[in-house]
């Protein structure tokens, strides 16, 4: 892996490079944008550029030699002087033994694995890395322990926050550290890497649309396809229940949805073995609300305007169903309860409420409200 392998990030590629170039590399880093593309991969290169004993240029791009000590420990998830921080690490904590994964970035593990050892000097490089996934779910007491770590890190120290939701981090996170931002990946891109992976035309596209740029989650969706959960034909169904879904049906769909969320979080799970349950099922559940926005989203474009590329190219006909039966605004307001209802998820609200009160809000009636 180098920096030439990762994807349509190519700005942030050369923030970074013009930075190692100049030798002034900020010591805090915020790599902000979607889930799935590229940000930990270009963390990580990041990481085994700054650590490299003799960092090698080709074609104007310097990259780790992958040869020296440094890098073959860095390529075995080994080498001493980088650190991976995420919540699930809570089970290494003093105080988290034996506990579940928490929704937050605890602030146990930032103390554990984050404060108390930048002061430790480098090992066998001339620098630490330090990088945090998921920096939006730091509450505010674990980034206010971090404050200070940000502001004067030793020379030696580089500390990279990846985030997904910038508006998440206090400003007084953000002043410490170097924004860079990174955009979606091109569609025509994902749908050859599924393609590659053993996906059809068809499929490809869909989850290409659907990830919105991010080629990681299109690749999870696609794995996920290839080892059984049939995602796709679920998709499919679930879109043809919506058109012709009636407000009696509610508790028998949900538990249809239910039921489709826990069997590809069981999938996922077997995959995944470094994430915890909780969140598998949580992004299980998101998946199905994804695919309700998907085409919600048509539909509201078919009313609009005729030009955009419909998410759910494959069911045109339901979507112009769903499309006479939601009109613009109404479409635009189920939308907005998707996205309230991915919240919930968030929030560990109950799994059979949250599907229950979706469906209650996709239901045409008006004395029903959520």
């Amino acid at each position: 892996m180098s920096f030439k392998d990762i994807f349509c990030q190519d700005r942030a590629i050369d923030i970074l490079q013009r930075a190692f170039a100049s030798d002034r590399w900020a010591h805090a880093y915020i790599f902000a944008g979607a889930e799935g593309i590229g940000k930990f991969k270009t963390a990580r290169e990041w990481a085994r550029l700054l650590l490299c004993k003799k960092p090698v240029i080709e074609n104007g791009v310097a990259d780790g030699c992958g040869s020296c000590q440094s890098c073959r420990l860095l390529e075995a998830d080994s080498n001493p002087d980088f650190a991976h921080i995420y919540k699930e690490l809570r089970e290494f904590t003093e105080e988290g033994k034996g506990k579940a994964a928490p929704i937050d970035l605890p602030i146990d593990v930032i103390r554990e694995f984050l404060i108390a050892k930048v002061p430790t000097r480098p090992t066998i490089s001339q620098r630490k890395v330090f990088v945090v996934s998921e920096a939006e779910r730091l509450n505010n007491s674990s980034q206010n322990s971090l404050l200070k770590v940000l502001e004067e890190p030793p020379e030696y120290c580089c500390i990279v926050l990846l985030c997904t939701r910038l508006e998440k981090l206090l400003p007084t996170t953000k002043s410490r550290c170097q924004t860079i931002r990174f955009g979606p990946i091109d569609e025509s891109k994902i749908i050859g890497k599924l393609k590659e992976k053993g996906l059809e035309e068809e499929p490809a596209r869909y989850f290409a649309r659907l990830a919105q740029g991010s080629l990681g989650e299109a690749c999870q969706w696609a794995e996920l396809e290839l080892a059984g959960a049939n995602l796709y034909k679920a998709k499919k169904k679930l879109i043809d229940s919506l058109v012709s879904y009636e407000l009696a049906e509610t508790l028998d769909l949900a538990q249809e949805l239910l039921a489709e969320s826990k069997k590809i979080a069981t999938e996922w799970t077997d995959l995944d073995k470094t994430t915890s349950k909780a969140d598998i099922n949580r992004r299980a559940m998101k998946i199905i609300v994804r695919i309700i926005i998907s085409a919600l989203h048509d539909a509201m474009n078919l009313n609009v305007t005729r030009a955009k590329e419909p998410v759910n190219f494959d069911q045109k006909e339901q979507i112009e169903k769903l499309a006479v039966r939601f009109d613009a605004e109404p479409a635009a307001e189920k939308i907005s309860d998707c996205y309230r209802v991915l919240r919930w998820i968030e929030s560990n609200v109950n799994e059979k409420l949250i599907f229950e009160q979706l469906l209650l809000s996709l239901a045409d009636s008006d004395t029903i409200q959520v």
